[in-house]
């Protein structure tokens, strides 16, 4: 099953988030994050099951920019 990983580089470690089912884990290193985030999506898996739709192919991941500087209110309205 393909599942999808975000890294981040944190204060001290790196930060390992399985966006399909919202788990994260970390270590000091990216493979030790990706490693970890292994284990807890393994266990995660063997307790609750698979849930629909999860490793297909139907995903898209993407990247967008927000003005930091602008009111909610002002995106709204434009």
């Amino acid at each position: 099953m393909d599942l999808t990983a975000i890294i981040k580089k944190g204060d001290k470690q790196y930060v390992a988030l399985c966006t399909e089912l919202d788990i994260v884990s970390q270590g000091y290193t990216i493979e030790e994050a990706l490693k970890n985030l292994k284990q807890a999506v393994n266990l995660y898996i063997e307790e609750m099951g698979i849930p629909e739709g999860i490793g297909s192919k139907e995903f898209l991941v993407t990247r967008f920019e927000v003005e930091t500087h602008a009111k909610t209110a002002d995106i709204i309205r434009a």
